[in-house]
């Protein structure tokens, strides 16, 4: 049977902003990572986005060796404590686990996390900085064939996808300087997801990391903005990595968006993680939150917007989805997690219009029920409006978590870099190259607000074709 991890208890947890899960303990970590059968042609590996070796480092878990495993999935991973708590290893790795065919598969990414937490394995050996655990990996054994510690190679973007293509290109002996339109790094793993499911402290031991392989991040400076991609070539980088992720927040355009009162998540997330609200008054940046929160959206973002509403003291918490809860794109833990917590579900209803008072702010919602039809272009069955089903909600904040798409400034600065029809820039899947020669692309800003790893996987797919390109492969 599937070791479950340890959880904190939801009347407790869900008034701080202190992690949820406590992780597994070494005798769970090791009952589970004994149920693995080594399997000789292991499909979960061809399910992970950066193709960790996975009986390997479940292996040396069973050996009491999570130093070991560690080290063997940083061989892939940049960013292993990260992925180990909010990957969704349920659609990726343990889907393709033959264990869950029959059963349940193994709990991988739990696992990733205990090697993680309980590994501390120091920097490997580079060109730029000198550790002592080997690196390997195609790259490294194709770049160590030449002397590359002079050629430069600029990454845009400090999240997920930037993070790992300059940590790989930096293992690969390149000079890679990382620019980060914000004040500090991790991207949307610093300002999208909250404390209790990603403690910062991850992020930042994480980063450190990667720093410590000789990845040079410069921060505050907007590409597209401060500098433009034709002035990096210009500065004497030979290729750029964009990865700045999907920053931009949508809306319904519905009456009422305009009111005080409404966030999008994007800035509710922000004020409350990057800015450090849910710490007020030890940091002077507070958010208002009403009574009644409604949240809009059934991905992780609209489960975090809603879960840090009621740690910051909503007294009631709702979301409100257009689908059933089958259809939700969140985790299912992480929307199992906010039903524990005492958050209201309120499923086939979508809004019509936000209703206000005198001053500007919110009042309520005027709802009006679904039906679900049949499957769209998303696989998802979709959804049919009700006729006389309308009602009203009461709710004093609304927060807009219905996707977000990349920021235009970089395209917009950059006329020969194509982009989709809805801002997305158009790269190769398999490479990253964008229409830019020496541009790459990945992550959020090409595929539009996507996982974690699948970002990270971007990010290692163009380092290798970075490396092909400035070698003339």
């Amino acid at each position: 049977m599937r070791n479950k991890p340890r959880l904190r208890d939801p009347n407790e947890r869900g008034k701080d902003f202190n992690e949820v899960s406590m992780g597994y303990s070494p005798e769970q970590a090791k009952e589970e990572a004994s149920r693995c059968i080594q399997c000789k042609n292991p499909q979960c590996v061809k399910g992970c986005p950066v193709n960790i070796d996975i009986p390997a480092f479940i292996k040396q878990i069973v050996g009491g060796d999570p130093r070991a495993a560690l080290s063997k999935i940083k061989e892939k991973n940049n960013l292993p404590a990260v992925c180990g708590r909010v990957c969704p290893q349920e659609d990726q790795c343990e889907k393709m686990c033959i264990l869950g065919k029959k059963g349940e598969p193994i709990a991988i990414g739990y696992l990733e996390r205990f090697a993680s937490d309980h590994g501390n394995v120091p920097a490997p050996t580079t060109a730029n900085n000198a550790g002592s655990v080997p690196i390997v990996g195609t790259i490294h054994e194709l770049s160590l064939q030449n002397n590359l510690d002079k050629t430069r190679i600029a990454v845009v973007g400090a999240g997920p996808a930037g993070l790992t293509c300059a940590a790989d290109l930096a293992r690969a002996g390149y000079s890679v300087t990382l620019f980060e339109s914000l004040h500090g790094p991790g991207g949307v793993l610093s300002y999208g997801i909250p404390e209790f499911r990603l403690p910062k402290k991850i992020v930042h031991d994480e980063v450190e990391y990667i720093k410590s392989l000789g990845v040079d991040i410069r921060y505050n400076t907007i590409i597209g903005g401060t500098f433009t991609i034709k002035e990096l070539f210009a500065q004497g980088y030979k290729a750029v990595f964009l990865g700045s992720g999907a920053g931009l927040p949508k809306f319904m355009n519905i009456p009422g968006e305009n009111l005080g009162g409404v966030y999008s998540a994007n800035e509710f997330l922000t004020r409350v993680n990057l800015l450090k609200a849910y710490l007020f008054p030890e940091y002077m940046t507070p958010v208002r939150i009403g009574r009644k929160v409604a949240v809009i959206g059934g991905g992780n973002v609209a489960m975090d917007s809603a879960r840090s509403a009621l740690r910051l003291g909503a007294e009631k918490v709702t979301i409100v989805y257009r689908r059933s809860k089958d259809e939700m794109p969140a985790r299912i833990e992480e929307a199992d997690n906010a039903l524990e917590e005492g958050i209201e579900f309120r499923i086939l209803t979508s809004p019509v219009k936000i209703l206000g008072d005198a001053k500007g702010r919110v009042t309520s919602m005027e709802c009006i029920k679904m039906e679900l039809g049949e499957k769209d272009s998303s696989g998802r069955r979709s959804f049919i409006p009700l006729k006389g089903s309308e009602y009203i909600l009461e709710t004093d904040t609304v927060i807009m978590a219905i996707g977000q798409s990349p920021n235009p400034l970089i395209g917009n600065s950059c006329s020969e870099l194509k982009r989709e029809k809805w801002g997305g820039v158009i790269a190769d899947p398999e490479t990253g190259q964008t229409s830019i020669p020496g541009v790459f692309a990945g992550g959020d800003i090409v595929t539009g607000a996507a996982t974690v790893i699948s970002a990270m996987g971007a990010g290692k797919k163009a380092a290798e074709a970075i490396d092909r390109y400035i070698k003339g492969l």
